[in-house]
């Protein structure tokens, strides 16, 4: 399912236009995105919950030649679903 696909569903399911739907998935999104930028959890009950995790910097290697690479720290989103989803899923 693309995002038009869950603007379609939207629309439908709450009797939206089309652009007012995906102006409600746009604000869902970005809302998730800036909580995470503050390090924030989302937590949407039933759902699931938005969460970042940090990745402490490491020694690869590239696969190609072989040799060893610096990997730097970093902040990684997660997703963590929840009991109602994962019920639903199975």
């Amino acid at each position: 399912m693309k995002k038009s696909d869950v603007v379609s569903h939207v629309a439908s399911s709450a009797s939206l236009s089309k652009a007012e739907s995906a102006a409600a998935v746009d604000a869902v999104s970005q809302a998730i995105q800036d909580c995470l930028v503050k390090g924030e959890p989302v937590v949407i009950t039933g759902f699931g919950a938005f969460s970042t995790t940090s990745r402490p910097a490491r020694r690869g290697r590239n696969p190609r030649t072989g040799e060893s690479i610096d990997i730097a720290a970093s902040t990684a989103p997660s997703f963590k679903a929840g009991k109602t989803l994962r019920d639903a899923v199975r």
